[in-house]
């Protein structure tokens, strides 16, 4: 399905490449690593006959170019590029139901925080929140490493010590506008794996978070963090059809399954 609207929103420093399809309640969604809109496209096709589906990338990735040097802190930034574009396709008091996925995850954990009374519902995928875990010094050193790997050998080194984090498995081919992996490493590796999502904050509407993990990567490194914020928060683990990226690899079950937890209802298994 094209776009029913597509567009350039101007945000200090950038601007955000946006698409929009469907007609219902507005769904953001929100890529997170090297990955743009594009990665959602069968995804957003599968669930526009139900929502207002919006997908865009994320400052400096893809087609949303940076007119200055990236904002600092990183999930401060990436809460307010996500805030503007909503201000700038709903009317004041439309709610809001918004899917994160990786980085995207935390970034909806975060706009939950701050708006609660227009986020109805996030969803938060495998965000990499490892300074939730008990071994998060290691696994800081380990992306310490990733990064300096990069410097020092490039692009595809990095990228195959990465792999780590997912029991060694490549990653899938995923569609992409661009090539980001330079961006990602350079600027969201390191900042996103150091984000740790307000724990007190989302136990005060922890009845509109829900923290998912996906059924092929539920033994992963990647996985650990949301299933320990799950705990915290004393909420179930939603299992999602998929691995990591899920929502790419299975987009039609995928998408009723999360359909189905938009609705509130229990999604059938398998």
């Amino acid at each position: 399905m094209d776009p029913l609207e597509s567009g350039m929103l101007a945000v200090p420093g950038a601007g955000l490449h946006f698409e929009v399809r469907g007609t219902g309640p507005l769904l953001l969604l929100i890529p997170g690593g090297a990955s743009d809109a594009e990665v959602f496209r069968d995804l957003a096709d599968e669930l526009a006959s139900r929502h207002r589906v919006v997908t865009y990338d994320p400052r400096g990735i893809s087609r949303s170019l940076l007119h200055a040097p990236p904002p600092e802190p990183w999930l401060d930034a990436q809460a307010d590029d996500a805030a503007r574009l909503l201000d700038h396709l709903t009317r004041v008091g439309e709610p809001v139901r918004v899917f994160g996925s990786c980085a995207g995850g935390l970034t909806a954990l975060e706009l939950l925080v701050r708006d609660p009374r227009r986020i109805e519902l996030a969803v938060a995928h495998e965000p990499p929140a490892m300074g939730l875990l008990p071994d998060a010094a290691r696994h800081a050193a380990f992306f310490d490493e990733v990064y300096a790997t990069f410097r020092r050998e490039g692009v595809p080194a990095a990228l195959d010590k990465l792999r780590a984090i997912f029991s060694g498995r490549p990653a899938p081919p995923l569609p992409e506008a661009s090539d980001n992996s330079e961006f990602f490493l350079s600027h969201v590796l390191l900042p996103s794996s150091r984000c740790v999502p307000d724990v007190t904050a989302l136990a005060a509407v922890t009845d509109r978070v829900v923290l998912a993990g996906g059924r092929g990567s539920r033994t992963h490194d990647v996985c650990r963090p949301v299933a320990a914020l799950a705990q915290r928060l004393g909420r179930e683990l939603a299992e999602f059809p998929g691995g990591h990226a899920g929502y790419a690899t299975h987009p039609v079950p995928f998408a009723v399954h999360l359909a189905a937890v938009l609705a509130g209802t229990r999604p059938a298994p398998g």
